[in-house]
């Protein structure tokens, strides 16, 4: 594919919320030097979620079977068609060598497919946890390799993150990313309208953001996300925290006995309605 240049930068307005707070995340200057691995967080005794009375009860997403393949001129996405039933649940920032395997056992349990927005510097150290959210159904998409804020970057900076990422995806899963998240929502226009000319990415955004980074405990995540889905929703989480991960048996179980499918960004994008 022909590579056209990063459009020369130009002031402009920051689209999109973060989605994450800059000293919450592990922002790392970029280098050839792996990134290191986001630790697990413990939760206290007296705070321990406690799943609501229909999680757990064999709800099971049902079988998927529907184009992938999207197409159109959009640059910028936050939810799908609102015609049909159906949420893409996205999670950020991993992989994580323990939260990740944990969730992706709960997807399994549910056939549930979701979609990962992982950091390339995470892919490299962790590839095999990358190959088995691949190997198990889910979309992966790029979520730049050292997680910092893409509108204080210089173009060639911002094209090496993408880059890295994507030769990071391929050299573990041997798929190419199909979309991209910027961290903390943070990219120009002008910059997502280059990305999507280079690297053939559209920017993910989102219509329901628990606020998980926060760490408001995983019965509000859960309550966050029911209160904030509806038909074409792109929800957030990030599977970097342990509390939003055992905030999904709820969330996952609560959304299916409303009657939503779940299905992958890629998947979303393609409905038309």
């Amino acid at each position: 594919m022909k590579r056209r240049s990063l459009l020369q930068m130009t002031p402009g307005a920051v689209l999109g919320l973060s989605a994450c707070s800059l000293k919450d995340s592990a922002v790392a200057p970029l280098s050839t030097a792996p990134v290191t691995p986001p630790q697990s967080v413990k939760i206290p005794a007296n705070t321990q979620y406690r799943p609501p009375a229909y999680a757990n009860q064999g709800l099971r997403n049902p079988d998927v079977n529907l184009p992938s393949n999207f197409s159109g001129s959009a640059i910028t996405y936050s939810r799908g068609s609102s015609a049909y039933k159906n949420v893409a649940m996205t999670f950020d920032d991993g992989p994580h060598p323990t939260n990740t395997p944990r969730l992706l056992d709960m997807l399994r349990k549910r056939n549930i497919r979701a979609t990962f927005y992982v950091i390339g510097g995470n892919v490299d150290r962790y590839p095999h946890i990358a190959r088995r959210i691949v190997a198990e159904g889910h979309e992966i998409g790029n979520h730049t390799y050292t997680h910092r804020k893409l509108t204080s970057l210089s173009d060639s900076e911002v094209r090496k993150e993408m880059r890295r990422t994507e030769d990071a995806i391929i050299r573990a899963t041997g798929v190419k990313p199909r979309t991209m998240r910027p961290p903390y929502g943070a990219l120009l226009q002008r910059q997502r309208s280059a990305v999507y000319s280079e690297f053939g990415y559209p920017t993910i955004m989102w219509s329901v953001d628990p606020q998980d980074w926060k760490r408001p405990g995983p019965s509000v995540v859960t309550s966050r996300i029911l209160a904030g889905a509806g038909n074409g929703a792109i929800i957030l989480a990030h599977d970097l925290h342990a509390p939003t991960v055992t905030a999904m048996p709820g969330t996952f179980d609560g959304l299916l006995s409303r009657g939503y499918q779940f299905i992958t960004v890629s998947q979303l994008l393609a409905q038309k309605g």
